[in-house]
């Protein structure tokens, strides 16, 4: 798989998904300003994936341009549970670069699964990418979209009841048009 076919898939995934379902409803403003950045990282082990994610936390630091980074590793945490225990490493590093609140860790991943639900199940869909990846959120700029949303509290279940209403299919296959809609790009 190219680069550029993981970023083309997962800005597609982006695009389709998360906007075109408004299921961020902050996300299409930073993505149409072009302050996303999509970065692959090669790494294939969970030391050198920690790497990647304290690289991309100083750049937010150093490059206030970027709104939000999606960090992309297609390589290593295939597997969904040893991918939900690195988050644990991941808010560490927080702590350790003293970024906790300033910065959030988001998850996104092909099998994930909320906890009490089934592998299956439509709702699932609100997080299930084309590839693992981390989603880093400016803390600031969290709270500040949060505070002008008339609802907030709202949009999770509102998510629920989309997906569940979509079915996991209809969800399954958009996934699927996003690896390959970016066939263009080469593996």
């Amino acid at each position: 798989m190219s680069e550029e076919f993981v970023v083309q898939a997962t800005q597609k995934w982006v695009e389709d998904v998360v906007v075109g379902y408004n299921l961020c409803p902050f996300a299409k403003r930073e993505l149409v300003r072009n302050r996303v950045r999509f970065v692959v990282s090669e790494a294939d082990n969970e030391d050198s994936l920690l790497q990647a994610l304290h690289s991309e936390l100083l750049r937010l630091e150093d490059e206030p341009e970027i709104e939000t980074t999606v960090l992309i590793h297609p390589h290593v945490m295939q597997d969904f549970g040893l991918y939900n225990e690195f988050l644990d490493a991941a808010d560490g590093l927080l702590t350790y670069l003293d970024m906790e609140g300033v910065y959030q860790v988001a998850s996104f991943h092909p099998d994930y699964q909320f906890a009490d639900t089934k592998p299956d199940a439509a709702e699932n869909y609100t997080n299930r990418s084309p590839f693992p990846m981390l989603h880093l959120l400016r803390e600031a700029s969290l709270e500040a979209a949060i505070d002008s949303h008339p609802d907030v509290d709202g949009i999770p279940p509102r998510n629920i009841e989309l997906m569940n209403k979509l079915g996991a299919e209809k969800m399954r296959a958009t996934l699927i048009d996003s690896l390959k809609g970016s066939e263009n790009a080469g593996e």
